[in-house]
């Protein structure tokens, strides 16, 4: 990629991300040429042909050779509520410079859901099905007057004096922050895999997705050995292993259900209940079958 191509990436507009958030590409550093550089230690472009660079990516990604991808490097300006900044910054391998509440007004910016969901029933971190449109009505209303009474107070302390660092007390934690994030592509789709996931918290995939339609350009050969390898694969555990082998050559196989019991075999015992119902979907994608619930199983009309 040269200079120019590059400048045309960096000069997008910033992506906007919920109500008020963005994602913005502030510079990166290397392309997947990069990657193959570093792989073969090579200080010319390189020797090897396109194929066998894609080639040596997919290989590097396959058996999880991971140096090489962190000599490409991005840097991110993203806005968006302090609830989703406190789960991302759990990614410590990144480098972040965060907005100062101490030092800087914070403007009254924050964050209200289109949808409201109801506390998930599987997932005890998470939501799943949405309320209805009166409790949304409600509920949006009520958490946009009480955010507005919170940064009314906020005002009033620092009117009367009252240090930025205590008045921010007040603020909700939907309240938007920003920072500059700084990440090599490494760990940087290690945080993809996590925060792109179905079962993360939907506001934060928001972003991820946001990043991810940003780097897929940038690194196109290592971002297709990503999907095939790491997002869209499926990692199985030894237990599993061996109870999808007892399953297959069992006659009871089609009276698996999911669950611990419906198929007694040596292996079945070493899986938890969670895990049973963890492997369910990966025994359907690999089957292309759907495993019936008990409760929708014909019964048997002389038991």
């Amino acid at each position: 990629m040269n200079e120019l191509e590059k400048q045309s990436l960096l000069d997008r507009p910033s992506i906007k991300v919920l109500d008020h958030g963005f994602v913005r590409l502030v510079d990166f550093m290397g392309d997947d040429s990069r990657i193959v550089q570093a792989a073969r230690v090579s200080t010319g472009k390189g020797t090897k042909t396109e194929r066998e660079d894609r080639g040596l990516i997919r290989y590097m990604m396959r058996l999880l050779h991971t140096t090489p991808f962190e000599k490409v490097r991005f840097e991110f300006h993203s806005k968006k509520p302090i609830f989703v900044a406190r789960q991302w910054i759990r990614h410590r391998t990144g480098s972040f410079n965060e907005l100062s509440a101490r030092y800087s007004e914070l403007p009254e910016e924050f964050y209200i859901p289109e949808r409201f969901r109801l506390q998930g029933t599987s997932n005890m971190q998470g939501g799943d099905e949405h309320v209805s449109d009166e409790m949304n009505y409600l509920l949006r209303s009520a958490l946009q007057t009480k955010c507005g009474d919170a940064f009314r107070f906020y005002h009033e302390m620092l009117e009367k004096g009252v240090s930025k660092e205590l008045a921010r007390l007040v603020l909700p934690v939907n309240t938007y922050t920003e920072w500059y994030w700084t990440i090599d592509l490494h760990n940087l789709f290690h945080f993809l895999v996590l925060r792109m996931d179905a079962h993360a918290q939907w506001e934060t995939r928001q972003y991820a997705l946001a990043i991810a339609e940003m780097v897929k350009e940038i690194v196109p050969v290592a971002w297709e050995a990503f999907e095939d390898y790491r997002l869209n694969a499926m990692r199985l555990s030894d237990p599993e292993v061996g109870f999808l082998s007892e399953l297959t050559a069992s006659p009871y196989s089609s009276d698996w259900d999911g669950s611990p019991d419906s198929v007694p075999t040596p292996m079945a015992s070493r899986l938890s209940k969670r895990e049973h119902g963890e492997l369910l979907p990966k025994f359907e994608r690999l089957t292309g079958e759907e495993v019936p619930d008990a409760d929708d199983k014909p019964t048997d009309p002389l038991s």
